[in-house]
């Protein structure tokens, strides 16, 4: 599964780095924020040599393909957006997948921002 987010940079956070059991690593977190009504801010990590290969700025706009992982760790759970590939810009409209198509009886008419309306937080 492709999964890409498009927005701009509003935070680059401290570049982290330690040993673990394989060696050494570093990572660092970048703050995407994604328009619409409600923007929302997504924090995603960028590890290794990525981090200097495919550099973001703050202020500039990117198309960021992501995987997510979630682990568990002493009865909580833990998600990790990790990017896999940075490109500055946004992505061409062609590469963008068309919307799922409706199926009898069903149809998506909501948009996904007014989505959270309801919820109580």
């Amino acid at each position: 599964m492709d999964l890409k987010l498009q927005g701009r940079v509003v935070q680059i956070l401290e570049e982290q780095s330690g040993e673990g059991k394989n060696g050494p690593w570093r990572k660092r977190d970048f703050i995407l924020e994604i328009p619409g009504k409600y923007p929302r801010k997504v924090c995603i990590t960028q590890w290794g040599d990525n981090i200097d290969a495919q550099a973001v700025q703050e202020n500039a706009e990117f198309t960021v393909s992501i995987d997510l992982q979630s682990r568990e760790y002493k009865g909580n759970w833990y998600t990790d957006v990790k990017a896999w590939k940075v490109e500055q810009g946004s992505a061409n409209q062609q590469e963008q997948a068309p919307p799922p198509p409706s199926t009898e009886g069903f149809t998506l008419d909501k948009d996904f921002d007014d989505m959270d309306d309801d919820l109580p937080f």
